[in-house]
């Protein structure tokens, strides 16, 4: 490696020298080499003596002028443009060319099938021109693209079409300009030939706005629901947030190869098609729900990430977690308030609690990077939702968007930072929020346990609540945070016992803000049963010694579907954790007749929503299992949990068979009464899977052969699979036969293939890097081939042997060359080796040593993996 990439620090934020306050592109669009030509209207912030260092990476430089005159007055460095002697305010004309087919990394503009399209977030406008690529450099763009009409019939860019005309050879070309300044990394461009969906949208003031969804050939079908989508964001957004959108056109532009899963560009998303192509054939319940969820989280960045912006990286969290909250918050509108919060909870348990517990751990707004494409992680959005969720805990619905309100007032057309947000919410509330800024700049998970006391003579209740975050590697020392603590008590019949104290109402949100606190109640005439943390009120793991009959309680009685489901998820918990410790000592598995009961109780509920009952069956993924333990240990849970669920189909096969046999839908909509019905009935043939099992066969393959979508089909493979049925090779075989010519259905199959439990997966998996279906350029297969394989399949990715993480070598010293932020996000379970026995961290360790030593390791890995050794 020439030069080992250096750290920046938040702390180290300076303004800019100079402004561009407007740029004019001229795209000569070619798959090979495309010529561009950018015009920037600069003016000196800073000193005299300061050059202009502008940012650019794999550019090659044709022309440099000044005020219409040749420059010569600069100097190319590794990955600048340093330009000197400039006068206060001036016209910069660079021409630069790029090659988009030879861009693999699908940072810039790159190639995606036949199309061109850009993504410059973080830091990928700097593979198009040289530029001054930070997010605090806002410009107007105008932009003109040229092309070949036959090939790239459609020329699309930000902001709305103003000119568009003919030109010789059968070329064309087509101008747009965006009126909104906005930093270069929201900039997009797309060239190519698609199908288009056309749609308006009228908004509250009157306005028609043009809706143009752009699909590969043939996909027209598949776009209906994408826009139906992009509607209900529309008006969502007017209702609840009062927020307008400010253009005449809206596009979306589904694309093959992409390495997230879309982007807010001002007027263009252009969006992986994973999330916006769905017909019931080829697309489950989650996929429309996904594409439902992820149009208008890049919808809802118009306001929240566009029209007000990121002052720097380090507040990455300042538009995400924002927006993140804002689309949980129209999914639950929209949708099951209590599963879409049950699934938050699992990610936030299962995937970002591990992260907190990782070498990677970092608050919500990092002090320091290596390299900006990390930091996209579940911490900054996922736990930054939390914590904008805390804040609407705290301040209600009133306030908070009355804080939204004079967010928008103070910094729309501008850069921000976290602590302007938190400012505009304390300013509009009056509720004093100095303590709870800590959330922005402390990490990992803090731990609360609770106490409880209950004292007959008086009729009081206490609870002892205390918080401690454990160190992480860049934190030591932690203080105390600002947790609101949601909390209900019931009396035995199953009542709600209301919360007082001195005579007076105790509010059900408690403000733990001290290392230890004493919360204590009045006239309480019997040893009540509390809920704890209802609604999962903030991020954090909660510690308190529940009895059996206290969560068999709660799943019958609780008042709110999310507390219900949390009690199961508990009462799993103190019976997994005991199995996993007597598979350790080679003992058998036990489970009390109370347990199983308690989730017979849920099938035999006739009032219960099916989604809800649906969610309490589902056992935790071994990845939510694992962040029950300090040391990790993937076999024993892989294993305790088939156990676990071999147990419960055996105890309950007869309710299972009969809560699937009564759910059965005539017809397949897309409407969350039947999303819940399948999800229920589905949830029951897993179980079935696991008992009978000539009668598991039969279901599973009649469900396969007779299901009219997705989910159902989807379902009875992934049952055939985990259960490891004697139909399931004829089945998948079925499945590869129908659908290898679409990548998209494939990646399901995939998955199915890279998480069995298999003895022979790993080689399964090898062999299927060769598959028809598969290619290592398109992220997508990536992620469902290798991704999941290594994340969701424990036991086989940590084999003792440690086959597991030579495989990982291999795709990721492949990776490195081609994609270094795909490889980045496939190294995470490798990382974490701290959380292993001494002889996979040895096996771990070696491989993260033999990856260090790449000659040419990208600094996305380098980070990761220097951090993971220290």
């Amino acid at each position: 490696m020439t030069q080992q990439p250096q750290a920046k620090y938040r702390h180290d934020y300076r303004a800019p020298d100079y402004l561009i306050s407007d740029i004019d592109l001229t795209f000569d669009l070619d798959a090979a080499k495309t010529v561009v030509t950018a015009v920037s209207q600069v003016s000196r912030q800073g000193a005299s003596e300061v050059p202009l260092k502008l940012d650019g990476e794999d550019l090659t430089l044709v022309s440099l002028h000044v005020n219409d005159q040749p420059w010569s007055d600069y100097q190319q460095e590794e990955r600048h443009l340093v330009i000197s002697g400039l006068p206060e305010q001036f016209t910069l004309r660079i021409v630069n060319e790029i090659s988009p087919s030879a861009n693999t990394a699908l940072e810039g503009l790159y190639q995606s099938g036949d199309a061109l399209c850009t993504q410059c977030e973080a830091e990928g406008f700097r593979h198009i021109t040289w530029y001054l690529d930070r997010p605090d450099v806002l410009a107007r763009f105008t932009t003109t693209l040229i092309a070949d009409k036959a090939k790239y019939p459609f020329l699309l860019s930000n902001g709305n079409r103003i000119d568009q005309g003919e030109l010789e050879n059968g070329r064309h070309w087509v101008q747009w300009q965006d009126p909104f300044p906005k930093p270069c990394y929201l900039f997009a461009l797309v060239a190519g030939d698609f199908d288009v969906l056309r749609d308006t949208f009228t908004t509250r003031s009157g306005r028609e706005v043009a809706l143009e969804l752009f699909v590969d050939r043939g996909n027209l079908d598949r776009a209906p629901w994408a826009m139906t989508s992009l509607k209900n964001s529309m008006k969502w957004d007017e209702t609840r947030f009062s927020l307008e959108y400010d253009l005449d056109i809206y596009m979306i532009v589904a694309v093959d190869f992409f390495n997230m899963g879309a982007m807010e560009n001002k007027g263009l998303n252009v969006f992986n098609s994973k999330y916006v192509l769905a017909r019931t054939d080829t697309a489950t319940d989650k996929d429309y729900l996904d594409i439902e969820r992820v149009i208008g989280h890049e919808y809802f960045h118009n306001w929240t990430g566009n029209r007000v912006t990121c002052r720097d990286w380090f507040q990455l969290s300042l538009k995400e977690g924002l927006t993140v909250f804002r689309d949980q918050e129209f999914s639950s509108d929209l949708g099951s308030r209590a599963v879409n919060r049950i699934n938050n909870v699992r990610t936030m348990r299962g995937l970002q609690f591990a992260e907190d517990a990782s070498p990677m751990a970092h608050p919500i707004r990092p002090e320091q990077v290596i390299e900006m494409n990390n930091f996209y992680t579940l911490t900054v959005y996922e736990k930054g939702a939390e914590v904008i969720r805390m804040l609407h805990t705290l301040l209600g619905e009133e306030n908070f968007q009355k804080g939204m309100q004079l967010y928008f007032e103070r910094h729309d057309g501008s850069a921000a930072t976290c602590d302007d947000f938190v400012q505009a919410m304390e300013d509009a509330s009056n509720v004093d929020l100095s303590h709870f800024r800590r959330w922005y700049s402390q990490s990992g998970t803090p731990v609360v346990t609770v106490r409880d006391d209950y004292d007959a003579e008086n009729s009081q209740y206490t609870l002892t609540i205390s918080q401690r975050t454990p160190p992480t590697a860049e934190q030591p020392e932690k203080g105390p945070l600002h947790i609101p603590f949601d909390i209900e008590l019931y009396d035995s019949e199953g009542n709600v016992i209301a919360l007082q104290k001195g005579g007076h109402p105790v509010h059900h949100v408690l403000n733990v803000t001290e290392a230890e606190q004493s919360f204590v109640f009045e006239n309480i005439d019997t040893p009540p049963v509390p809920s704890l943390l209802r609604e999962f009120s903030a991020p954090v793991k909660l510690e308190y010694k529940w009895s059996d009959q206290q969560l068999t309680f709660l799943m019958r009685h609780a008042r709110n579907d999310f507390s219900r489901w949390d009690a199961a998820q508990s009462l799993l918990a103190i019976w997994i954790k005991l199995n996993v410790a007597r598979s350790q000592a080679g003992q058998p598995l036990s489970l009390p007749v109370h347990v199983a009961d308690a989730f017979r109780a849920i099938l035999l509920d006739e009032h219960i929503d099916p989604a809800l009952a649906a969610e309490i069956l589902t056992l935790p993924s071994a990845t939510e299992i694992a962040e029950w333990f300090d040391i990790i240990d993937p076999v024993a849970i892989v294993a305790v949990r088939e156990a676990l669920t071999r147990t419960l189909a055996t105890e309950l096969a007869d309710e299972f068979l009969a809560v699937y046999n009564a759910n059965k839908l005539d017809a397949y909509r897309v409407e969350h009464v039947d999303i819940g019905k399948r999800a229920l009935r589905n949830a029951c043939l897993r179980y079935l899977a696991f008992g009978d099992e000539a009668l598991a066969v039969k279901l599973v393959s009649y469900q396969y052969h007779h299901a009219d979508n997705m989910t159902d089909a989807l379902a009875a493979l992934a049952a055939a699979v985990a259960a490891q049925l004697p139909c399931r090779d004829t089945l998948m075989q079925e499945y590869d036969d129908k659908w290898h010519q679409d990548g998209l259905v494939m990646d399901k199959w995939f998955v199915l293939q890279s998480t069995s439990p298999a003895e022979n997966v790993l080689e399964t998996v090898r062999s299927l890097l060769n598959h028809r279906s598969f290619t290592l350029s398109n992220p997508n297969r990536i992620r469902s081939l290798i991704g999941a394989f290594a994340s969701s399949n424990p036991a086989a990715f940590h084999a003792e042997d440690g086959s597991g993480y030579t495989f990982m070598v291999e795709m990721l010293t492949e990776l490195n060359r081609r994609n270094p932020q795909v490889a980045s996000r496939l190294i995470e379970p490798l990382i974490r080796l701290k959380r292993y026995d001494e002889k996979r961290q040895a096996l771990m360790r070696a491989a993260l040593e033999q990856l260090k030593n790449l000659p040419d390791l990208s600094g996305d890995l380098y980070e990761k993996i220097v951090k993971a050794l220290a």
